[in-house]
């Protein structure tokens, strides 16, 4: 097929990736000519493990990128991968879907069965709007002669390659027969892992036990599908926020968060998965997600009072860090600080709205001096946050140097190969404080330093 992907960021990028490695004739539309250049040269405008080889091999043959709409008119299929950030009163900002609507509008094909796709986030009842523009730009009638439906992204940054070539399911929103039939035919590769380029797959940084991996390919109406991703990402928070006030009580009790994670995961009704303590969920999705649900609800006067409280939760968790470097150092004026990671999570340069953004913003306000680190993310944290007076350290060991305090917040696993000998001499006083209980504790106790972790006794 002919696919477009609108947007070039972490969903559309490695979403054409993948459709042109399945076969597909597929073309990204960004308006930066810098991404557009990265991916026609073979590279990857993003980090994401595994983009740049994939990109590369398929850059200039099924893969290739442009800033116009004119292959919008020999399109099969259309996917709106632009961002919808968050407004002041939680609810999404669809204005750049909104543009792109109406760039679809002015080239769609008359001749042509259209399909577009919200791959995006978005509120329920988007599609019906992006359906509506359309029709007002293009004359053209939905349902007839386009379908605009819905097919959330459930990608893990990091992991985004494995999620698409394995997904755990595929959503479909639409009760057009057309559209449906236009996606079964576009999605059976992934569902029947019909995968003909056998070596470079095994490139990939793909788990090896995914060959037996099953998808389920779901359909339903818009609204839905819709709807789907948002509640699938604030259950995600409500469980991160429980796990978090469970470690908050452990301290108090002196029992040990991690084993009680391990032991409620073996319950195969929970798992294991997001039961892992932190200063807090953040990042590019949790945080707009579960404010756009929550204003949504409360607009239509049926408060989600359980995703309230995992949101006045989260807030609590990244005060009770901070509650604990004072409680260790006590004046926080005039000291230094350390920080280890700006991302969200390991394995993205992705630093939108991390909980390392909040921590820093409150220690410089007590007269913090602080020095950060990220393998990968401190370029897109300094240019969002070139405002913040901070320094960036090339080394992770040099955000020790003359510190009060060291503080971990993303769990790279090269922070746990750090020089320990050197920093420990380096700093002013040997306290590290780790949100992610991931550093070798026994070790760095033994070396001497002040290790202290979250809800571990």
């Amino acid at each position: 097929m002919n696919v477009i992907c609108i947007g070039s960021g972490y969903v559309g990028s490695v979403t054409a990736a993948a459709f042109s490695a399945a076969g597909n004739h597929t073309t990204v539309i960004d308006v930066d000519r810098h991404k557009v250049d990265c991916i026609n040269g073979g590279r990857s405008p993003i980090y994401e493990p595994g983009l740049d080889l994939l990109i590369q091999d398929k850059a200039g043959t099924l893969l290739k990128a442009t800033d116009t709409y004119h292959d919008v008119h020999t399109a099969d299929v259309v996917f709106i991968c632009v961002g919808t950030p968050s407004l002041a009163d939680g609810t999404a900002d669809l204005s750049y879907v909104k543009a792109a609507a109406r760039s679809i509008g002015e080239h769609l094909n008359a001749e042509r069965f259209t399909v577009i796709v919200n791959k995006s986030t978005v509120p329920v009842g988007t599609s019906a709007l992006v359906a509506r523009i359309i029709e007002e730009t293009s004359g053209l009638k939905a349902e007839e002669q386009f379908a605009v439906i819905s097919n959330p992204e459930f990608l893990r940054e990091g992991f985004a390659i494995e999620d698409l070539f394995y997904p755990d399911r595929i959503v479909i929103g639409t009760t057009n027969l057309r559209a449906r039939e236009t996606m079964k035919v576009l999605y059976r590769p992934f569902v029947e892992k019909l995968y003909h380029d056998e070596e470079m797959m095994r490139r990939l940084p793909i788990s090896a036990n995914k060959n037996e991996h099953k998808t389920v390919y779901f359909e339903t109406d818009a609204k839905s599908a819709e709807l789907i991703k948002y509640a699938s990402n604030a259950f995600l928070a409500v469980k991160i926020s429980y796990i978090n006030e469970i470690a908050r009580l452990s301290e108090a009790l002196g029992s040990n968060v991690t084993d009680i994670a391990r032991g409620m995961g073996l319950d195969s009704r929970i798992g294991e998965k997001f039961l892992q303590v932190s200063s807090g969920w953040s990042g590019s999705c949790f945080p707009k997600d579960t404010g756009e649900l929550l204003a949504t609800s409360q607009k239509y006067g049926k408060e989600l009072t359980i995703v309230k409280a995992a949101v006045e939760s989260n807030q609590q968790m990244n005060q009770f860090c901070i509650n604990k470097i004072q409680n260790k150092l006590k004046s926080l004026n005039g000291s230094t600080i350390g920080i280890l990671g700006l991302t969200f999570k390991p394995d993205t340069d992705d630093a939108r709205q991390t909980q390392a953004m909040t921590i820093i913003k409150n220690l410089l306000q007590f007269g913090v001096r602080v020095r950060v680190h990220d393998p990968k993310g401190m370029y897109m944290f300094q240019r969002l946050h070139s405002e913040l007076p901070i320094d960036y350290c090339n080394d992770a060991e040099d955000t020790a140097d003359r510190a009060n305090a060291l503080v971990l917040l993303t769990h790279w696993k090269e922070y746990r190969q750090l020089d320990w000998n050197r920093i420990y001499h380096t700093m002013k006083s040997p306290y590290i404080l780790d949100t992610r209980n991931f550093l070798p504790a026994t070790a760095l106790r033994e070396m001497g330093f002040d290790y202290e972790g979250i809800g571990i006794g």
